[in-house]
């Protein structure tokens, strides 16, 4: 498990919003739909499976190479864990679970195959791997599932947003909240 300390990352005026997608599979359609859904000020945060390169899709959509170049060169600041459908040689250097601080609030990534434990005091719990997105507050902790822009397992194309108010799915179709929790 990659943990060390929560990576501090103070979002005020530097970072607007954190972006949140999971199970992107290769899909290019996706991942440009994603990168134009976020600002300038924006930070993505990837729950695992953006590459699959383990079982890939290999239709016109499936562009991993591109993707991963593109994420080489991303302007905005990312955090990204591997999924069960991820290589870790593909895009080497990042790991299964990842805890930073942003909007004064300790979050926990990983993708969900698997069983981890978050850390003490964590406050948001996102991870990825169903494909159907979640919302729900239980125990003062906020987990978070923001679904899939690529392959949802239900009617919804959904991805997640988190600001210094809020925590919400967006339905990407509509472009309208389908949850949101406040802080």
């Amino acid at each position: 498990m990659r943990w060390k300390t929560w990576e501090s990352t103070r979002i005020t005026d530097a970072w607007k919003r954190l972006f949140l997608t999971a199970d992107i599979h290769g899909s290019i359609s996706a991942w440009m739909t994603l990168k134009k859904l976020m600002g300038p000020k924006d930070s993505l945060v990837i729950a695992g499976d953006l590459f699959d390169t383990r079982y890939g899709n290999y239709s016109q959509d499936f562009q991993p190479e591109f993707i991963k170049k593109e994420m080489q060169t991303l302007a905005q600041r990312y955090y990204y864990v591997y999924g069960n459908c991820d290589v870790p040689s593909f895009f080497p250097g990042h790991g299964s679970t990842l805890g930073f601080t942003s909007f004064e609030k300790k979050i926990f990534l990983l993708h969900g195959h698997t069983s981890q434990i978050a850390p003490d005091n964590t406050d948001i719990i996102i991870q990825g791997h169903t494909h159907l997105w979640s919302l729900e507050n239980k125990d003062n902790q906020i987990f978070l599932n923001p679904g899939s822009l690529s392959i949802p397992r239900n009617q919804f194309y959904t991805y997640g947003i988190i600001d210094k108010y809020q925590v919400s799915v967006i339905d990407l179709k509509t472009e309208k909240p389908l949850s949101v929790l406040d802080f």
